[in-house]
């Protein structure tokens, strides 16, 4: 008897955990969604004050997402050797202090400073977050990073949000420092609950690591990842832009517009646990792709406002499903080094966020952002194919395969 009440409070304890890490993870995916998005709401604003020219700008996202891209290499393996917790608590601190020096930056090197200080904070809390909570919840992965994809959502819509609703009211710095204020929601968090240990607290496995590294698998998905948060960071940071260049929306209409994109993306992912019910999640990818193909296809053409308005609205819904669940075929391969499987799929994903708004940067320089948003359509082609051959790959080996 007593056994049985010691096994049920342990069980209990654990639920607690997982809630309470949930909630930590969930908030700190809200503030890479705020980070994800704020410097293509502020890009307009920020180019007529600096008198940036579009490749300058593109080089902001560039060394964003460099820096992600740093961070993303590390946390794996730092992570499994050393737990989640300091590098989560630290990060979320480090975004807050990124955001100041962003707010009262007074020159394009200050920042260019402060967003590479934003990606290499906001690549670990990324990565750790999705990482932690992938090992969580171990029955049902896609649906559990889906869910916290919609906490990136809400965060990705709150920024544009504001600035399309008060800009004129509060300013571009206010808004900069409510992201500061509200970053240190997941550092007070992450501070404060306690985590699993590590998973190796030995050492790296190396030659596990290796496996992992071989892995035909892991490198579709990644691909996949690489394609995908370059058409995220595209659209997400060029899409205001767009708007004005070619329908002469004024900023606030335009941040609005975004804003609507990131909802759209966050039902997105709400919804996807309903569909999986009725349709394999491989499917769900390759047909999410499909959607946003013809989405982007019709903003670029678009002779309409309105019409244009609603193709940015389906690209979200069309993008929303894309990266989490292709996330979560990578988890569930590897659950004994999960940071490392997500650290190279995630790194190489990033890869792909600094060439792809880098190189529509390049092209409408030379032409328009209407040529240049083309990029996004031959990623997400490229998308549908991989998609394809990773569904072959998954029905023709065996489940455990790797699983160790």
């Amino acid at each position: 008897m007593t056994e049985e009440v010691n096994k049920s409070a342990v069980s209990a304890q654990g639920a607690d955990l997982t809630k309470k890490l949930t909630v930590a993870s969930s908030a700190g995916i809200f503030i890479f969604g705020i980070i994800m998005a704020i410097l293509g709401a502020i890009l307009p604003q920020l180019s007529s004050l600096l008198q940036l020219d579009k490749a300058r700008a593109g080089n902001l996202f560039f060394f964003m997402n460099l820096g992600m891209l740093a961070a993303s290499i590390v946390f794996g393996p730092l992570v499994d050797r050393f737990g989640f917790k300091i590098f989560l608590a630290l990060s979320s601190l480090l975004v807050s202090l990124s955001f100041v020096g962003l707010a009262f930056s007074g020159g394009y090197s200050f920042v260019l400073v402060s967003v590479v200080i934003l990606g290499l904070a906001g690549g670990v809390i990324n990565g750790g977050s999705n990482a932690l909570i992938n090992d969580l919840h171990p029955s049902r992965r896609a649906a559990a990073l889906n869910f916290l994809g919609i906490f990136f959502g809400i965060g990705a819509m709150l920024i544009p949000l504001i600035i399309g609703s008060f800009l004129h009211q509060l300013g571009l710095r206010s808004v900069i420092l409510l992201a500061a204020g509200l970053s240190l929601i997941p550092f007070v968090l992450f501070s404060v609950f306690y985590f699993p240990r590590p998973k190796q607290p030995q050492g790296f496995p190396l030659r596990d690591i290796k496996k992992i590294a071989s892995s035909k698998l892991l490198w579709l998905g990644a691909f996949i990842l690489f394609f995908e948060s370059g058409n995220e960071f595209s659209i997400g940071g060029w899409l205001s832009s767009f708007l004005q260049e070619k329908f002469q929306f004024s900023l606030n209409q335009a941040a609005l517009v975004l804003s609507g994109y990131w909802f759209f993306l966050m039902i997105g992912r709400l919804v996807f646990p309903l569909i999986n019910r009725l349709v394999k999640r491989e499917a769900i990818v390759f047909f999410s792709a499909a959607l946003a193909l013809v989405s982007v296809s019709g903003l670029i053409i678009s002779p309409l406002k309105g019409l244009a308005v609603v193709f940015a609205l389906l690209t979200g819904l069309g993008l929303a499903a894309i990266y989490p669940t292709t996330l979560a075929v990578v988890g569930e391969q590897f659950p004994a080094l999960s940071g490392t499987a997500f650290s190279l799929a995630i790194a190489t994903g990033l890869v792909g966020g600094m060439i792809s708004p880098w190189l529509v940067g390049l092209i409408s320089q030379h032409s328009t952002l209407q040529i240049g948003l083309l990029v996004p359509v031959f990623s997400l082609f490229l998308i549908m194919v991989l998609q394809v051959i990773l569904t072959e790959k998954i029905s023709s080996r065996p489940v455990k395969e790797n699983q160790q």
